[in-house]
């Protein structure tokens, strides 16, 4: 671990440098991203603005590590999905724990992965590629059981694996960063989640679950 000018921070540093970013991550919750000033995160810590720098260029270089660490802790989604059965009970028991999975995924790390997305938005490439590191997690394994499906005659032949697998991953995401808008369309959160396992399953096996 090396501060910005390449010094080996020892571990009080360490620890300064990980309660800066449990600071930023925490305000990050509670305010607009373009509103957290290093001033703020230092105070927050209990520190300055200097030892802030002496770990991170701005508060985009430390919000980009707190996006970084939540993409490598995202691409263990991809166990949600790699080596399922989607025949018969296990099919509907694989899209129901890849929806409750993605569905907690997005709510535990609802405040950053709402600066990705802007990031994304706007064209930033280190946050596109944090976004896509994230959804890649799903959308490969996704991808080959949809294939998989296909070579044993299973799925209808004409169907793209790799277009049906993003366009489930892209409705799953879209979904998770909007859970709490459904409640206004009286939507509770315990029928959205079958619902939406409904659709990932029709959507990789073309078939109704077997419940």
């Amino acid at each position: 671990m090396r501060t910005v000018d390449g010094r080996v921070a020892g571990r009080r540093g360490q620890a300064t440098r990980q309660k800066l970013l449990d600071c930023l991550s925490e305000m990050l919750s509670s305010s607009p991203y373009r509103d957290v000033k290093v001033i703020d995160v230092a105070r927050k810590a209990g520190t300055s603005p200097a030892t802030f720098y002496q770990y991170f260029p701005d508060v985009e270089g430390a919000v980009l590590e707190i996006a970084e660490e939540m993409a490598a802790e995202g691409a263990g989604l991809t166990e949600l999905v790699a080596g399922r059965s989607w025949a018969g009970k296990s099919g509907w028991q694989a899209a129901q724990e890849l929806v409750d999975g993605f569905l907690e995924f997005w709510r535990k790390n609802d405040a950053i992965l709402r600066v990705v997305d802007l990031g994304a938005a706007e064209g930033d490439k280190r946050f596109y590629k944090i976004r896509m590191k994230i959804l890649n997690s799903v959308n490969s394994s996704l991808s080959e059981s949809i294939a998989e499906l296909q070579s044993k005659g299973r799925v209808d032949k004409d169907v793209n694996p790799a277009a049906v697998a993003g366009s489930l991953v892209a409705m799953l995401a879209a979904v998770a960063a909007h859970q709490k808008g459904f409640q206004s369309w009286g939507v509770k959160q315990a029928e959205l989640k079958p619902n939406l396992a409904l659709l990932v399953h029709l959507g990789v096996t073309g078939k109704k679950p077997t419940k």
